[in-house]
């Protein structure tokens, strides 16, 4: 059998080992609650988690008290969102988002609509960015809230959350940027992004999987929230629930890894992306690149190819993990809605193919994936009528279908 290759990091990163042995002592020996006030092992499992939090506060130039930790990025924006909106005073209330979001933020507020808070979704351009000129024009007096992620979880498009949070700023209006998958790749801080609430998570950055965090502005301005989960005052009141220390642990120790290597692990990561792609569009034709390459995470390629249907090539594909969008909506036989919204006609959003390389993807990795994706694609356009039809000139699109007698 061929060997496995993971080219899905977008969906998970595996845990990085100096993670585990982190963690390791907060499950076996030091497994206090840190709530518990009274003796040694809870005043233990306190100082671990005070620790993690200066730790992962330092990786985004924050202070440790604006962070709040949650089960993940999922639970941050929710809570974002919904206790922006639920502190608020004003009768009508208005949430500008943008139609590409990762479903943790676009089911949020959904909810919120049908609860009367009204709406705004932006569209994006061709390449996946959002215009800024038309995020000014959908301000208004009753704004609320605008929620922009920082890069994209299918196609990787870095959007220009700086330059999105000053517009928010001059308006006195809160901006909220879900960060999971930019974290520790591109330079976060709150001076870098001007955001007022930032979502992250934890198995994104080589991290455990249940563990995330909100990161909500004290100074310039202080951001109030509505608590949206109760039954403890735990996080000052703000996310109740007994600390996994484990958790926390692992995601300080993950995230000061990321952050000490960020810059030559983008360099690297860049230069595989960068080769799976010349080998692609040197031995193969008929393919797209989704999303702008200028503005994009560095071990991200999103693809589509012409002639091919995804779901038949990721089965051809059974050794190599790469997804056909995103893991949150791969349940579904529809058409990916971020490409939609680019522009990608059905037939190539049907055939993309997300390429996620990490931090433990070799370059032999690369080339072995480059060379079952031209095989499988050259099988799978040889059983095409379709690509037949192509290969003569014919445009299938053009031709007119008439029934059998």
């Amino acid at each position: 059998m061929p060997k496995s290759i993971y080219m899905d990091y977008q969906a998970t990163t595996p845990m990085d080992p100096k993670v585990f042995e982190a963690m390791r002592p907060y499950f076996l020996e030091h497994f206090g609650n840190a709530a518990s006030r009274t003796h040694a092992f809870g005043w233990k499992a306190e100082e671990a988690v005070q620790k993690a939090r200066e730790t992962f506060a330092s990786a985004l130039d924050a202070n440790a008290k604006e962070v709040v930790f949650t089960s993940g990025a999922t639970e941050a924006n929710n809570l974002a969102i919904k206790g922006a909106v639920d502190a608020c005073d004003a009768k009508q209330k208005h949430v500008i988002t943008v139609a590409t979001e990762h479903k943790a933020v676009l089911d949020v507020c959904t909810e919120l609509e049908n609860k009367g808070v009204r709406i705004t979704r932006l569209g994006v351009n061709t390449n996946g960015l959002l215009d800024l000129e038309s995020l000014q024009n959908a301000i208004t007096d009753d704004t609320v809230l605008v929620s922009v992620m920082h890069a994209n979880n299918e196609i990787g498009v870095v959007q220009p959350i700086s330059e999105i949070g000053a517009i928010c700023r001059e308006k006195s209006i809160l901006f909220h940027t879900d960060a999971a998958q930019s974290f520790g790749k591109l330079p976060l801080t709150w001076s870098s992004s001007n955001a007022d609430l930032i979502s992250i998570s934890g198995h994104k950055v080589y991290g455990p999987k249940g563990i995330g965090a909100l990161l909500i502005r004290r100074t310039k301005p202080r951001i109030q929230l509505a608590a949206q989960m109760v039954g403890g005052g735990h996080e000052r009141g703000l996310r109740s629930g007994t600390l996994p220390v484990p958790l926390i642990v692992g995601l300080a120790e993950a995230a000061q890894l990321a952050i000490s290597e960020r810059d030559t692990e983008a360099t690297r990561l860049s230069g595989l992306r960068n080769h799976l792609l010349q080998r692609l569009t040197s031995e193969l034709t008929h393919i797209r690149v989704n999303g702008t390459m200028e503005h994009r995470l560095p071990g991200n390629l999103n693809i589509s190819f012409g002639y091919v249907e995804g779901e038949a090539l990721l089965m051809g594909l059974e050794n190599v993990a790469v997804s056909s969008g995103s893991a949150c909506t791969s349940d579904t036989l529809a058409p990916s809605y971020v490409l939609k919204a680019i522009g990608v006609p059905d037939a190539l959003a049907h055939s993309a193919i997300r390429f996620g390389i990490g931090r433990y993807t070799t370059m032999d990795e690369i080339d072995d994936t480059a060379t079952r994706i031209v095989e499988s694609v050259g099988r799978l356009r040889g059983l095409s009528p379709l690509w037949e039809m192509a290969q003569q000139g014919l445009a299938p699109d053009s031709v007119v279908w008439t029934p059998s007698e």
